[in-house]
């Protein structure tokens, strides 16, 4: 921010001092630089409600006159607004009207200088006139206008009172941004377990229409078209496969995956229990690692995506079983494109201590890690939750760690830890979920009934990818062996 003054010295920038009426003069001017970007459009959109598609999507917004997602045109008003308030005249001016002419649209990455020149005094009524113009970086004019004013009459310097922060998280965005991810890969056959329930139904045949998977539909068949047509969902394109009750198709499923004719299974409108009793009981699937749930959360507070595990299957798992554990979350998360993932092995400490028998298996892990026992992965632990996401938290605590305050995959103690850091994001934090059952020779999507399409659909973009990746190495190893 500029203006036809200069700072006498550096605490100048932690103060605003106005300019009162006597002091302004016809002809005197101020201004203000500020580059616009997407973040400040979403902002903008979320405080005055204005979600027209021009601003706020880009395919639709590529298709107007404009080519490409402008900015709203009160946007630039309200850094004239800014400036007023801030600066020229600054603290106690009162803004009484503005006629303004919107003359160029500005776009994300447009740097605007705001300009505004006292154009005529009323002494009588302690009033100004302000000529307003905002410019582009091209010189540009994209605004102008006339600003009505009541300025201070009483000097005043106060301290800069810094805006809240403001933290935009765009579910959708990141969702699609996940969805590009199976852009060009092949459908893949899903085995649905007793889908139902509209939830689990709808979660299908929604990722089927987003071209992820084609539906089997393992279950009674009256009763799922009796829910298709109570919940208004439609079942084109489904494969359906009649069976009398739950156990029964989990084993088919089981089946049918073993013989290679899935390459996904997801659950329907059954215990968990017992689906993944159907799929240990068939050795093709076994791959010699334990089963382990890995959650993906996308956290409005967190810069990447952030995988917890196990907070599902395993109760308290031991220290060979949290070896399969980790080893599985790492092997998921290079699926997902992290070529060396970064682990948290969580405790309540950051610190070894006997006491704590997680201490003692996170410092294991770690040392196995370093033994080649566990490939593909960072490993530090143990680490107290906020040390693993929070570089204050490491800062504060004097911690040496590539890991810490930059993780990738918090790998927790116990089902009992894990699941309420889970709900806890979900329900206190605004995380959105998905999650996969790894170390089976097919993944297996888990659904909850709490779980919303979005959530659904990410479950399968997770099990397409990771199917995906499956496949390929099968076909290596086949052609190594060939």
């Amino acid at each position: 921010m500029n203006s036809n003054s200069s700072n006498s010295n550096a605490n100048d920038a932690l103060w605003m001092e106005n300019v009162t009426y006597e002091e302004l003069s016809v002809g005197q001017s101020a201004r203000l630089v500020r580059t616009i970007t997407l973040e400040d459009i979403h902002a903008f959109a979320a405080v005055s409600g204005d979600i027209n598609p021009a601003h706020l999507n880009a395919e639709y917004a590529d298709a107007t006159m404009f080519h490409g997602v402008i900015a709203h045109g009160m946007l630039g008003a309200a850094l004239i607004s800014a400036l007023f308030g801030t600066q020229f005249p600054g603290p106690g001016t009162i803004y009484l009207g503005q006629e303004l002419k919107f003359t160029k649209p500005v776009r994300v990455g447009d740097t605007l200088t705001v300009v505004a020149t006292v154009a005529e005094k009323n002494d009588e009524r302690k009033r100004v006139r302000m000529d307003c113009q905002v410019s582009n970086q091209q010189g540009e004019v994209v605004l102008k206008g006339d600003a009505n004013l009541m300025p201070p009459t009483q000097k005043v310097r106060v301290p800069v009172i810094h805006a809240p922060q403001l933290q935009l998280f765009d579910p959708e965005a990141r969702f699609n941004a996940l969805l590009d991810k199976v852009q060009g890969l092949p459908v893949m056959r899903c085995a649905v377990v007793h889908p139902c329930d509209a939830g689990s139904l709808s979660g299908a045949m929604d990722a089927a229409s987003h071209g992820l998977i084609k539906p089997v539909l393992i279950g009674p068949e009256g009763r799922i078209r009796r829910v298709a047509d109570e919940a208004n969902i439609n079942l084109d394109g489904a494969e359906i496969i009649a069976v009398e009750h739950s156990h029964a198709a989990a084993q088919v499923a089981a089946e049918m995956a073993a013989r290679q004719e899935v390459d996904i299974v997801m659950k329907g409108s059954l215990h968990t229990d017992e689906l993944l009793k159907a799929v240990l009981a068939q050795p093709a699937l076994r791959t010699g690692r334990r089963l382990s749930h890995v959650f993906r959360f996308d956290v409005p507070l967190y810069a990447k995506p952030l995988l917890i595990t196990d907070a599902a299957i395993n109760i308290a798992p031991t220290l060979a079983e949290k070896v399969d554990i980790v080893q599985n979350a790492i092997d998921f998360a290079r699926v997902l494109g992290t070529a060396q993932p970064k682990v948290a092995i969580l405790s309540a400490v950051e610190t070894v201590t006997p006491s704590i028998p997680s201490t003692l298996d996170a410092a294991a892990l770690c040392k196995m890690a370093d033994r080649g026992q566990i490939t593909g992965g960072l490993l530090d632990g143990p680490l107290a939750f906020d040390n693993a996401i929070s570089m204050d938290a490491v800062r504060i605590k004097g911690i040496a760690s590539q890991v810490a305050g930059d993780a990738d995959i918090l790998a927790v103690p116990d089902l009992e830890s894990g699941n309420m850091v889970a709900k806890q994001l979900e329900y206190l934090a605004g995380a959105s979920g998905s999650g996969l059952v790894l170390g089976a020779r097919v993944p297996i999507a888990l659904t909850s009934r709490a779980d919303g399409p979005m959530a659904r659909v990410a479950s399968a973009v997770l099990a397409v990818l990771v199917a995906h990746d499956l496949r390929q190495k099968a076909q290596a190893n086949a052609w190594k062996r060939g």
